[in-house]
């Protein structure tokens, strides 16, 4: 072992190896390693860390910004579905008034022309009826005036009365 020891300080020799300074650096590499490791490498270790950190929270909040476009573009298909189908029942409900509306006006003109239809035969038959009683008068008047002329003699207002009525039912029947 003492042979090694002696090579080992040989070798130490050989390349310029100096104990005390070995040792010195050693310290001066402790105390420089321990001051970077305080100073230079925890601050750009938290920084790193931190910086890592905010990537991360980045991430998350992309991820839950495309969670939540896919989330509106959802809700709003449905609302349009919604909003397609409320307004297809609309125009049907629309349409199936204004059919019901068109109906009642067609029933209400319909009505209204059978009124106007009854109203105007009703007219027309009383007007048939006046021309008829004033035709009776004026042939009763034509066939008295005819009577006194071939007799000659004037008729009273009884002796015209029955030639009238006479008259009147045989145009009648």
């Amino acid at each position: 072992m003492d042979q090694i020891k002696g090579i080992a300080y040989q070798i130490a020799g050989d390349f310029g190896l100096a104990w005390g300074k070995f040792f010195a650096q050693v310290i001066i590499f402790i105390l420089v390693y321990t001051v970077l490791k305080k100073y230079a490498f925890g601050p750009i270790l938290g920084m790193l860390e931190q910086r890592r950190q905010r990537i991360a929270d980045g991430e998350a909040k992309l991820e839950k910004i495309a969670r939540d476009a896919a989330e509106a573009r959802q809700n709003s298909q449905a609302i349009l579905d919604k909003a397609e189908a409320d307004a297809a029942r609309l125009v049907k409900e629309a349409d199936d008034a204004a059919k019901l509306i068109q109906e009642r006006r067609q029933q209400d003109a319909v009505a209204s022309a059978n009124t106007i239809i009854a109203k105007a035969r009703e007219a027309a038959q009383l007007e048939q009826e006046q021309l008829m009683s004033q035709l009776k008068r004026e042939f009763g008047r034509m066939v008295s005036d005819a009577t006194s002329r071939v007799t000659g003699k004037v008729l009273n207002t009884d002796d015209q009365n029955r030639i009238n009525q006479e008259t009147a039912a045989q145009v009648s029947a």
